[in-house]
């Protein structure tokens, strides 16, 4: 059974992850983890010091726990450059402050440090508005280059195809042949997918409004230390080489591509063909489980469809389930995840424990400790 502990600063709760009822259980490492939760308060998603708590928090761990596997994850630069008018100068200042975030966790840990850049930001150009269609057009919270079209007409076709912003139109049924979809993986897909040429955001008047979006990313940086690799799906079985005989940190920077990757680097591609991973949770699962995320929880989809008062995991966003095959979830030794991406690190990391904020739309309602394993004692 996995345990969620919930901290708000006033109060703390342990549930049950899967059905997020209340539970009385009470041992050592769960009291450890109540003490982080408590030392370590969460500032906020686009506060200064959001990315120096994801630091902080890890290295407490690592002080109690002893691992040998940390997955992190910064993004407070990813949310301040998305949502905040930020001059040349105050992006630089942050692209700085991570990375000094970045050499601090390993000299002082002195793990074998992999780093990996989600991708350049670039200006919001314009947004394509498809809410007058007969049909149903879906984008994600979190995707502004993909939207999902549900029972459109020869109308919607016609007026779509008129649209210059939109690079291209694909069916389900393409889909399924150009990324080799068996008969189940079709069940999520919408109709058609559209896709927005570079700068250019889906309309989600609901939302908050970006004013910068990640970029086309063929390619992403990944840090030398990693080794040869060409995609971004040969990074997991390279990290489960090196466990055998490192302690290994995976750092994810969020926002930052190979522009502005300080470190030496290697590109490898992100995605396939056409389709290039915006930061989000395919991204992050595509580099964990080593296999690409075309068909889980697909951009567009009908998710809604499947949220009743049942539905279990009700702390893990649109996930229904926790992923198998994860990085932490395959390997035998201690681990743990840290970051600042609500509802990520519990569910594509795969780790023993995992830290990260407990916010919404960039309201924060303090921190979130996950446990999958509780057969490895505290050192």
């Amino acid at each position: 059974m996995s345990l969620a502990i919930v901290d708000v600063r006033e109060w703390q709760n342990v549930l049950d992850l899967r059905t997020g009822k209340k539970r009385d259980d009470d041992t050592p490492l769960i009291r450890m983890i109540k003490s982080v939760l408590t030392k370590h308060p969460y500032p906020g998603d686009i506060d200064a010091k959001s990315n120096r708590w994801v630091t902080d928090t890890s290295l407490d761990l690592i002080d109690k726990y002893d691992p040998s596997f940390v997955f992190l994850s910064y993004t407070q630069q990813y949310f301040s450059m998305r949502f905040t008018q930020l001059t040349k100068a105050e992006r630089q200042q942050m692209c700085d402050a991570v990375f000094a975030e970045v050499d601090r966790f390993s000299k002082e840990t002195g793990f074998l440090t992999i780093v990996i850049g989600t991708g350049d930001m670039i200006p919001v150009v314009g947004e394509i508005d498809l809410s007058r269609l007969d049909g149903l057009a879906i984008n994600s919270q979190w995707s502004t280059r993909y939207a999902g079209l549900h029972g459109i007409s020869d109308k919607d076709k016609k007026y779509i195809g008129n649209i210059a912003e939109i690079e291209r139109v694909v069916s389900k049924a393409e889909f399924m042949s150009l990324f080799k979809g068996a008969p189940g993986d079709a069940k999520l897909l919408p109709d058609f997918l559209a896709v927005a040429r570079e700068g250019f955001s889906f309309k989600a008047p609901s939302l908050r409004r970006p004013v910068m979006i990640p970029a086309c990313n063929a390619f992403i940086p990944v840090s030398t230390t990693v080794g040869d690799v060409k995609s971004i799906i040969d990074i997991s079985q390279r990290i489960d080489g090196y466990l055998k005989n490192h302690k290994v940190a995976l750092i994810m920077v969020e926002g930052i591509g190979v522009k502005d990757f300080p470190l030496p680097y290697k590109r490898c591609s992100n995605g396939m063909g056409w389709y290039s991973y915006e930061a989000g949770s395919s991204q992050y699962l595509a580099l964990s489980t080593g296999k690409h995320q075309f068909f889980n929880y697909p951009i567009g989809s009908k998710d809604y469809m499947e949220d009743d008062e049942k539905a279990e995991y009700p702390f893990s966003g649109y996930f229904n389930t926790i992923p198998d095959n994860t990085l932490g979830s395959r390997f035998d030794g201690k681990s743990i995840a840290v970051g600042n991406r609500s509802m990520f690190m519990h569910t594509v990391t795969g780790t023993d424990i995992s830290y990260e904020c407990f916010a919404r739309n960039l309201y924060n309602q303090g921190c979130m400790a996950v446990i999958h394993r509780q057969n490895k004692l505290c050192k």
